[in-house]
């Protein structure tokens, strides 16, 4: 099974526009189907309407049609029907309840970030000029969106769908399982599952040029909603990317990143750089190498048990 790529998702919230308008204020933009993206992706995020906050659909892309057919027969041996039509894969997410969509094909390329010319001791490469982030008359918009993070009560069959149905690469994992990244491309996550009070979503994350990009953009949210910021800006332990969390109008927590490891040799990264099994509740040395310390919302956030009920409602487990 070859999936290569997170391609988009669609998020359900109470009042779409107003999470379309915040967006494009913040540097997305929105295609001819009203779906929003960057300069490279056209589509990265679709919003509609329902009466509580969602993810509704995932769509991913695979390298072939033979994974297609693959990825059908390991979710008939997990009890998931699934239908392939042409080139793409659809099937219901066992646990959350969001569609999934998997086509042949492959993301768009980036182009590359500018290049900045960094000073550091005994090193002075910039002489005579300021930083080029002085220059910048607006925040450098997001690059694309780079993972989503779920949690549920039902992790452990969650994270068996997503690795053993649909083909994610592992990570790291905290406690055996406990809490899982695991990817799709090079970057060390696409995907984290955690354990939670119901079937959510916890965040998702755009990928920004570099730390001063994520700064800026941060700021720039704080200007119109002072009391957006959760936490940050910092750097992670898995993952290793510099952070800053946000909320958007919606209730949604969305993560401004850059930085990430990169896993382009699947046997170097098992053999060399990772212990896959991470033994601490917290990872290798908690939440980050630096930052502020995540607040109690981070994990339980203050939406839950209305999630919860409306999940009930419609039979979600």
């Amino acid at each position: 099974m070859a999936l290569n790529g997170l391609l988009d998702i669609e998020l359900a919230v109470k009042n779409p526009q107003e999470l379309k308008d915040f967006w494009l204020k913040n540097g997305l933009i929105a295609d001819a189907s009203g779906a929003l993206g960057t300069a490279d992706r056209k589509k990265q995020i679709s919003i509609v309407e329902d009466t509580y906050r969602h993810l509704s659909a995932m769509h991913l892309s695979c390298e072939n049609e033979s994974d297609l057919a693959l990825i059908s027969r390991n979710l008939t041996d997990m009890g998931v029907s699934s239908v392939i039509q042409g080139t793409t894969l659809t099937c219901i997410d066992p646990i959350f309840g969001h569609q999934i969509l998997i086509e042949v094909g492959t993301p768009t390329p980036l182009t590359a970030p500018p290049v900045r010319t960094l000073n550091g001791p005994g090193n002075p490469l910039r002489v005579g000029e300021r930083a080029d982030v002085l220059g910048e008359i607006s925040p450098r918009p997001p690059r694309r969106l780079g993972h989503v993070v779920l949690g549920t009560p039902h992790f452990e069959k969650a994270t068996d769908f997503y690795v053993n149905g649909l083909g994610f690469k592992v990570s790291d994992q905290i406690l055996n399982g406990f809490a899982t990244f695991m990817r799709v491309e090079t970057d060390h996550h696409n995907l984290f599952i955690h354990p939670g009070f119901t079937s959510h979503i916890n965040h998702y994350a755009l990928e920004v040029d570099d730390v001063d990009a994520i700064g800026k953009a941060g700021m720039a949210v704080l200007a119109d909603r002072p009391d957006a910021n959760v936490v940050g800006i910092g750097r992670h332990n898995l993952g290793a990317n510099m952070f800053w969390y946000l909320t958007d109008p919606s209730g949604n927590m969305f993560e401004f990143f850059s930085d990430m490891d990169q896993i382009t040799d699947d046997d170097d990264w098992e053999r060399n750089h990772c212990k896959r099994d991470w033994e601490g509740a917290d990872g290798p040395a908690g939440f980050s190498v630096w930052g502020p310390k995540e607040p109690e919302s981070f994990i339980n956030q203050p939406d839950l048990l209305e999630i919860a009920a409306a999940r009930e409602a419609r039979g979600l487990i």
